[in-house]
């Protein structure tokens, strides 16, 4: 322990770029790994089995997204009360249950192996939060999340890729190869947990220009849903459509690229993602230039209304025969991320350090998160059980335009609330100690 706190007591004299490029790096290759018992499963079709007529792999996808959602639930309080001790562990011991509900997964057979991947879901679902709490609260904050939100742009083609590559060349059966893919990134997860546990906590001057992050008790967490209301129920409603969409781009990607005559091309997944994942790491970085808070905020709306510009316009443009697949799924892909991103790293984060409310991300998250997971529940159960024709592919496309045109309302209603909501409140200074914001009761 004192070797830890040595370690840690030097990374904390060290000047703060290198601490944000540490906690940048880290938390990147954590969530990589994350995907590799999370994603892996996806590379498979699972043609074989059906289950009450329903394709295998749907019932694999709404099993784990199940247990997924109960996870978001069960975050709400655990992360919002999680102390910084017992971090590391639980990332460590979650990520092992999951990754053994996939040897589970190999070993039992159809179609009782299902219940494995509704296991699998549950820890992995508190993974985010738990990787988020070492990130909020610091200036850097903008940064280091960008570079985390890259890794699942980045990890979602590399861990199909790996997957596919393993079934075809390597003759892996479908069953194994999640719980192998799983293997390769075992010893590098202890490794980066242990990496990011040496992490100094936020500065003096990170609590000054961002407010203190504080666990929250069900009574502070029902204040500030109610301080926020009609805000958080347009931000919430805008991230379930997100949500839903990528976790359906995700899931079905084999399936809609070949829908799109792209089958078994191994490349096309890191294809398209890799350089979304550049550009989203470059503009979502640039906002960490902005110094003023509600500034920021108000980029983090145009980056999403952005997002479902270039959702909406290539939809109809692809729909009316004017752009190929190709160019289509770049420009989806790019405006999805665009419009996702900012949630996970700059929405909340900035909303915080805004109205000076002393609370933390990681509730707002898993807040959103649980009504977003189902919501891609329901998605699917609507696609299996709606009487709808559509392939894969044509239901992502659809699904699409629906989801630009009513994103595009709701961040316009965000963003007009949230600036009269500060214009109406006599802020306290942002130099300043920070002060609690409680809502009058009436």
């Amino acid at each position: 322990m004192e070797k830890i706190s040595l370690i840690k007591g030097k990374l904390g004299q060290m000047p703060p770029a290198y601490t944000a490029l540490l906690c940048a790096m880290a938390t990147f290759c954590i969530y990589v790994c994350t995907y590799a018992f999370r994603k892996g499963f996806t590379a498979g079709t699972y043609l074989e089995h059906q289950l009450l007529g329903i394709d295998f792999k749907v019932w694999l996808v709404i099993a784990q997204v199940g247990g997924y959602a109960l996870s978001k639930f069960i975050g709400i309080r655990f992360i919002a009360e999680i102390q910084p001790h017992g971090r590391a562990r639980a990332i460590l011991i979650l990520l092992l249950i999951a990754w053994l509900s996939l040897f589970g997964f190999a070993v039992i057979p159809a179609p009782y192996s299902i219940a494995c991947l509704f296991l699998n879901g549950i820890p992995l679902g508190l993974i985010w939060g738990l990787i988020f709490t070492y990130i909020e609260g610091r200036k850097s904050a903008e940064f280091i999340g960008a570079v985390l939100c890259t890794s699942f742009i980045f990890s979602s083609g590399i861990i199909k890729t790996i997957g596919r590559f393993m079934i075809i060349h390597w003759s892996v059966s479908e069953k194994w190869m999640p719980f192998m893919v799983g293997l390769l990134f075992v010893l590098p997860l202890f490794f980066f947990v242990y990496l990011l546990e040496q992490v100094p906590p936020p500065s003096a001057e990170d609590i000054r220009l961002r407010t203190q992050r504080l666990p929250m008790t069900a009574k502070e967490r029902k204040a500030f849903v109610k301080y926020f209301l009609p805000g958080l129920v347009f931000n919430i409603t805008i991230y379930v459509l997100l949500t839903v969409m990528r976790d359906f781009r995700d899931n079905f990607e084999v399936e809609i690229w070949s829908d799109f005559g792209y089958k078994d091309n191994l490349g096309i997944y890191s294809q398209i993602d890799i350089p979304i994942a550049i550009v989203v790491l470059i503009l979502m970085s640039l906002i960490m230039l902005v110094k003023q808070n509600f500034k920021a905020f108000q980029l983090a709306h145009f980056s999403i209304g952005l997002g479902f510009l270039l959702i909406g316009i290539p939809t109809l443009m692809f729909t009316g025969g004017k752009i190929p697949a190709m160019t289509y799924m770049y420009m989806v892909t790019l405006g999805l991320y665009l419009a996702y991103v900012p949630y996970s790293i700059i929405f909340f984060e900035r909303l915080i350090a805004t109205f000076r409310y002393k609370s933390n991300v990681g509730f707002m998250i898993y807040l959103a998160d649980s009504i977003g997971y189902l919501g891609s529940v329901f998605i699917l159960l609507f696609k299996q059980f709606g009487h709808t024709q559509l392939s894969w592919g044509s239901f992502f496309v659809y699904g699409a335009g629906v989801v630009a045109i009513i994103g595009i309302i709701g961040t316009g209603l965000s963003y007009v609330y949230f600036y009269r909501k500060k214009r109406r409140i006599v802020m306290v200074s942002e130099e300043t100690k920070p002060l609690r914001v409680d809502p009058i009761v009436s």
